[in-house]
């Protein structure tokens, strides 16, 4: 799981539970201004009813908790057809699938941006083979030079 802006870890922990109690896993967790967002998801996917239950029981445990000096905005949702990829494991279950991915090649100053084919993701070396979309060009990109990868919905 992703935390942005130093949550608590164990107040972070926490919130995992409430999301598994409710048969789903806490993917990212992020407090930023006066929004507090968390992101569920679960393998049959994510519905209405689950992001109300973990609402409810993740504010029952903020209130306990006495989070934030302020007031805030609790939002909770599902990763969204054009998901972000979270973790190593997304490369591995999205194999096959459109991704774009953002990149800053270690020789260049900027960043770069391909949509294409997830073909391979290999662990030990910590690297995916990307097929672009549009040249059909074979892209070997590190892990590590990865800014931000995500689904690309067919739509």
């Amino acid at each position: 799981m992703n935390a942005s802006n130093s949550l608590d870890p164990g107040l972070l922990d926490e919130l995992a539970d409430v999301a598994a109690t409710s048969g789903c896993k806490l993917l990212d967790c992020e407090f930023r201004g006066s929004v507090l967002r968390l992101v569920i998801d679960r393998e049959e996917g994510v519905t209405i009813d689950d992001c109300q239950a973990v609402s409810r029981q993740a504010s029952a445990l903020l209130d306990v908790a006495d989070f934030g000096d302020r007031k805030y905005l609790l939002e909770v949702s599902s990763p969204g057809l054009d998901r972000k990829f979270y973790s190593q494991d997304d490369y591995e279950n999205y194999l096959g699938r459109k991704v774009r991915v953002t990149w800053r090649d270690p020789a260049a100053t900027n960043k770069t941006t391909s949509v294409g084919i997830l073909e391979t993701f290999d662990p030990t070396r910590k690297q995916i083979a990307l097929k672009e979309a549009t040249t059909g060009e074979q892209l070997t990109i590190p892990l590590k030079v990865i800014e931000l990868a995500r689904l690309e919905p067919d739509i």
